[in-house]
């Protein structure tokens, strides 16, 4: 029996709830942001579409032709247990995975296109070269045990996260590489900050990753990596970057104001000149820059 412990969860008791709807309520106009509280918030299917088990999934990939995509399209495969499957690159687009158990499954080069993934168990889950356009992936389960294991972070290498949202425990997660161009992660991805308050990035690596016009705002990403990354235009707000690594990155427009750079690495970034909000920035003056001509 599997036993996975979601870290939200734990971390903020049941007694939060009505700070949480308060909160709501009063964030009614905050556009398309997803809510914890609100109807239809948690991508739960509601409506009479066909509820597929298990067997029928795994029947499905079986059968499969040789180098054809196994076709899950806008299926309801909510709450399943598809523990250590391999999913041969199926195509899930707008598939309800509410709930469900993807840990150690095969998902490179899947299709997940506005598919919603909340409350996904994603312990050791492979995402490698998966597009996840308009995908989000709220309060997933992610490490099996308080302690942040490396072997338990799930992959996204290549990834295609185009305006992705996720406000999970994703500390060491492997996001190279991949295309995160107007996504949202962390603690800005829901309205209500209470419940969203575990999200972290942490260690996470963003090596070469395409970050542009990401928003990253008010979450914890110490001793992140984003060697040769292209952070232009990125909103990094109140976020916590201490000793993370911007080698080589593009830095252009991007919003650091209230970011504390305490030990970062920015030494070799590039338009630093046109970032915004450093001046302003906590410990600016304790990050490592290249020397002064």
């Amino acid at each position: 029996m599997r036993f996975a412990i979601g870290l939200a969860t734990l971390l903020f008791p049941a007694s939060a709830a009505l700070a949480v709807v308060a909160f709501s309520n009063a964030s009614a106009a905050a556009g398309d942001v997803p809510s914890y509280t609100q109807p239809g918030g948690t991508g739960v299917t509601t409506g009479d579409d066909v509820k597929l088990t298990a067997r029928d999934v795994t029947a499905r990939l079986f059968k499969a032709a040789p180098g054809s995509r196994p076709d899950l399209q806008e299926l309801n495969l909510a709450r399943l247990d598809l523990a250590e499957l391999d999913f041969k690159s199926a195509d899930l687009d707008g598939a309800d995975l509410y709930g469900t158990d993807l840990s150690r499954a095969k998902l490179a080069g899947a299709s997940f296109v506005g598919a919603r993934l909340d409350s996904t168990t994603i312990t050791a889950t492979d995402f490698s070269g998966a597009d996840l356009t308009d995908a989000r992936i709220l309060r997933p389960t992610v490490f099996t045990t308080l302690e942040v294991a490396a072997s338990e972070a799930p992959k996204f290498t290549g990834a295609k996260l185009v305006r992705f949202r996720s406000d999970g425990w994703l500390e060491r997660a492997d996001f190279s590489g991949a295309d995160l161009t107007d996504a949202i992660l962390g603690r800005s991805a829901v309205r209500e900050p209470s419940v969203n308050a575990p999200a972290s990035l942490s260690s996470a690596n963003f090596t070469r990753a395409i970050l542009k016009d990401a928003k990253l705002s008010g979450t914890s990403i110490k001793y992140a990596s984003f060697v040769g990354a292209d952070l232009s235009g990125a909103n990094l707000r109140g976020a916590d970057l201490t000793h993370a690594n911007f080698s080589g990155a593009n830095v252009a427009g991007a919003d650091f104001t209230g970011a504390n750079l305490d030990e970062a690495d920015l030494r070799g970034a590039r338009g630093l000149d046109q970032a915004i909000g450093l001046a302003s920035a906590t410990n600016y003056d304790r990050a490592q820059r290249d020397p002064v001509p």
